[in-house]
């Protein structure tokens, strides 16, 4: 028996036998059903871009003859590169922001960014800035809160509208990996507890904390505070506050108000050590769009209105 006829009796598929041409790779019978009941009722998405993303700029006509960078530019750089007064000329506030909003042409809701320079030097400790501040326009983002208490203050916090709410069986919770919360508060008599939960919550910036008021007797109070905007912040190793005061779906007004309040907190709380110029300059820009500088006197002679 020569070659070609061993290999022909020795293969298990007849030579009469079609071969299904390849289909391309689906998970499951499933993945499978489900794609093909999404395809027959021509079911469309619109994602949370679409809905909340403001209107997409006019097309930008690409200039001709770019000469230095520019000629590695994006358009959509391009397009906001002449509304841009440049990082180091000063802007009113109002005008500022009206611009940042021009500018936030991404294709999703942008936070307004806020980062100011003080002369601050945070290794020293009548030199460091962590509080609190309530925003009256409110962050635009959607906050969950656990509440770490005992006896009636839990069904206190679960009245007030807190996610979780808990003692012992919430700490069992967040030491197995439950993360599903923004903002952790604790009553004063829990905190013994919560020590051993420093590994999980200390690189997330979640350690309750009476300086950000998040070791409080009054829990209704404080969830209603976080609830309604209220944000920490703290200066970074170099000084630099980097705090968000909204969203580029805000009205330019309502961004004003959330940055005067950060700057009055600021100013209130200046600590103890700083001497002379306190301020160094503040910068406010969308999520991925240029900055401006804000005139800061401007900004504190600013009258707050309600």
């Amino acid at each position: 028996m020569d070659v070609t006829a061993r290999f022909s009796a020795s293969c298990s598929v007849s030579r009469s036998t079609t071969v299904a041409p390849a289909k391309a790779f689906v998970g499951s019978t499933a993945d499978l059903n489900r794609r093909t009941a999404i395809a027959a009722s021509k079911v469309t998405f619109t994602t949370r871009a679409e809905t909340e993303a403001p209107a997409a700029p006019a097309k930008y006509t690409l200039k001709k003859n770019l000469k230095g960078p520019d000629r590695n530019r994006s358009r959509r750089y391009l397009s906001i590169q002449d509304i841009s007064p440049g990082r180091k000329t000063e802007v009113e506030p109002l005008d500022a922001i009206s611009m940042m909003l021009k500018t936030a042409t991404a294709g999703f809701d942008e936070k307004a960014e806020l980062h100011a320079r003080l002369a601050l030097d945070p290794k020293y400790s009548d030199q460091q800035l962590r509080t609190t501040v309530t925003l009256p326009a409110g962050t635009g983002n959607e906050v969950k809160v656990a509440v770490l208490c005992q006896g009636d203050n839990e069904a206190i916090a679960r009245e007030a509208g807190a996610d979780f709410a808990g003692s012992e069986d919430l700490i069992n919770d967040i030491a197995g990996g439950m993360m599903d919360f923004d903002i952790l508060i604790a009553t004063p008599d829990m905190m013994p507890k919560v020590a051993r939960l420093g590994r999980q919550l200390g690189p997330r910036g979640l350690m309750p904390n009476p300086k950000a008021g998040t070791v409080n007797t009054d829990v209704a109070a404080a969830i209603k505070e976080f609830k309604m905007g209220k944000v920490e912040y703290r200066t970074d190793k170099q000084g630099i506050v980097h705090l968000a005061f909204g969203r580029t779906s805000f009205s330019a007004e309502d961004l004003l108000k959330n940055l005067k309040a950060i700057q009055d907190s600021i100013d209130v709380n200046r600590p103890s050590g700083c001497k002379g110029v306190y301020w160094k300059s503040l910068y406010i820009c969308s999520t991925m769009g240029p900055s401006f500088k804000v005139n800061l006197a401007s900004l504190q002679g600013e009258a707050l209105s309600e």
